[in-house]
């Protein structure tokens, strides 16, 4: 016998009229129909596929399976809490589901709005798919429904949409509504959560755009200002909507200097995509600029490697001009990067650019990205140091790499090496040696957030300079810098205590006698005595 087929079919929001062709067809053509309802046994989605149920005779009516749910928003006894009871639930629909399949029956799964879109359905789809044939059927979702009650445009241009569940603890909701940069919200399941979910909204700016929808695309549905709205009346199936402002606010010309972390980009800050977003220029490193996704009519001004000078004086003449110039820098712009150098140009520039607003948004460094990949080595008082000689000389690199390793210091090493300068690290390792165990930890990170990306443990003894290239940044530990296993995997950590009156374990610095010329004093002219026997 062939197996039956499961479907979750989406029904909309509730309205019959807003089932669509297909699933009306599979909700007529099906052996079983199940749906979820709670005690009361009233099921939203059961009333929108009504009209399409198939009954008739000889025995020809469907089968309904109540799919009943022991608990909803009331406490129980159950061991293993709320988690447990629908555990045991599903575990038990399952089972139910399963027979029909196996003796042929095509089951269909009614969802109210979209299987997909926080649906029931989907708990039975995991544990089904890989037994049975399985498939999904979407459905008005309700936000959409939302979104047309509400008769208001939800997103447009390119506005982004954010989803929320009113379930979320207070501060992830605040952050998540901030992160949304004023573009279109919609927050799902209210009830008890509304009180919590106005005052989100107030203290993120948003509370007088949001909308509250009740039961969306049904007889009973529900719009009105949020700010209008009772909580005590307030049920499950409800949302607040936040429709985008269609377009952005105006944004007054200046130069933005963001950085886009140093490769993955989960790292950039939404602040920073915000600015990119919203800028008609785009200056930087022509490999940077590669790393942000095209905009129509968006302008972009790629240079190469070392005229960052000539990138700063480009970005404040195009903001002069009335141009929203953004400059990109990897990392931290304030790192090694374009910030001091759009603000040293500025600052050259005397009267040229001294009205054009510069404004510095902070990024993930590489020394950040590094320590977090390996553990948490800058977990104490650390220094920042570039190894290049290009804007400084060696003289002045290797006193300072002198001073931060007798401080006992963790060392942050960028710029370790390039084509042209391969001499720096072993000459940094044997500066440091004189400070520091050879056992001392470091880490090699290398295109830290990139694709290659590789993170090697190893200590200041055994450091290899043909292992470091100009992709990679090094972290030279403390004294007190310590390496551990967790979860299988080597980890690095430098402790937040320090004991300032203890006994350094360092070996003593190797430090080559003076050469100091004998002083040239004249021989004392003494004239011996006559030695007379006595």
């Amino acid at each position: 016998m062939t197996a039956g087929r499961l479907t979750g079919v989406g029904v909309g929001p509730g309205d019959p009229d807003l089932v669509t062709v297909r699933a009306a067809r599979l909700i007529a053509e099906a052996g079983v129909v199940a749906y979820h309802c709670a005690r009361h046994g009233r099921s939203v989605a059961r009333g929108a596929a009504a009209p399409y149920l198939r009954s008739g005779p000889n025995g020809s009516e469907q089968i309904e399976e109540v799919l009943r749910y022991p608990v909803t928003t009331e406490g129980t006894d159950h061991p293993g809490g709320y988690a447990g009871a629908l555990a045991d639930f599903y575990d038990e629909a399952t089972s139910r589901l399963a027979a029909h399949l196996e003796d042929g029956r095509d089951v269909v799964v009614l969802c109210e709005g979209d299987p997909g879109f926080y649906g029931s359905y989907q708990h039975l789809h995991a544990r089904l798919r890989g037994r049975f044939r399985a498939e999904i059927v979407p459905g008005v979702s309700s936000v959409a429904a939302a979104a047309a009650a509400v008769g208001q445009p939800l997103v447009q241009h390119d506005e982004s949409l954010t989803v929320l569940t009113g379930t979320l603890p207070a501060d992830v909701l605040r952050a998540r509504l901030a992160g949304a940069g004023g573009d279109a919200v919609a927050i799902l399941k209210l009830g008890r959560t509304f009180d919590k979910v106005r005052a989100a909204l107030a203290e993120t700016g948003l509370l007088d755009r949001a909308q509250y929808v009740e039961r969306a695309g049904t007889d009973a549905q529900r719009v009105t200002p949020l700010t209008a709205v009772d909580p005590a009346t307030v049920p499950y199936m409800s949302l607040a909507l936040v429709p985008g402002r269609g377009e952005r606010p105006a944004v007054p010309p200046g130069v933005t200097i963001v950085g886009l972390g140093p490769g993955d980009p989960a790292w950039l800050t939404p602040e920073s995509a915000a600015a990119i977003a919203s800028a008609t220029d785009l200056v930087g490193y022509r490999s940077y600029l590669d790393r942000v996704p095209q905009r129509p009519g968006q302008r972009r001004h790629g240079s190469g490697n070392t005229v960052e000078a000539r990138r700063a004086a480009l970005a404040l003449d195009l903001a002069a001009k009335g141009g929203r110039v953004v400059v990109v820098s990897s990392g931290d712009p304030g790192v090694y990067a374009m910030a001091a150098a759009v603000l040293e140009e500025a600052a050259a520039g005397g009267d040229r650019w001294r009205d054009v607003d510069i404004d510095v948004l902070p990024g993930v460094t590489a020394a950040q990205a590094v320590a977090s990949r390996a553990g948490a080595p800058l977990g104490h008082d650390y220094c920042v140091i570039s190894l290049s000689d290009r804007l400084k000389p060696w003289e002045v690199i290797a006193d300072r790499i002198d001073k931060a390793a007798a401080a006992d210091l963790v060392l942050a090493l960028y710029n370790p090496a390039s084509r042209t300068r391969t001499w720096q690290v072993a000459a940094v390792r044997d500066l440091v040696l004189r400070h520091r165990l050879p056992g001392t930890p470091v880490v090699i990170g290398r295109s830290v957030g990139r694709a290659g990306e590789q993170v090697d443990i190893t200590s200041l003894g055994d450091l290899d300079p043909a292992a470091v290239d100009m992709n990679t940044l090094l972290i030279v530990g403390s004294s007190t810098t310590r390496v551990g296993t967790q979860g299988g995997r080597a980890t690095v950590f430098t402790p937040r205590h320090y004991e300032p009156g203890r006994a350094r374990q360092v070996p003593e610095p190797q430090v080559p006698e003076p050469q100091v010329p004998e002083p040239q004093v004249p021989e004392p002219q003494v004239h011996e005595r006559s030695h007379v026997p006595s």
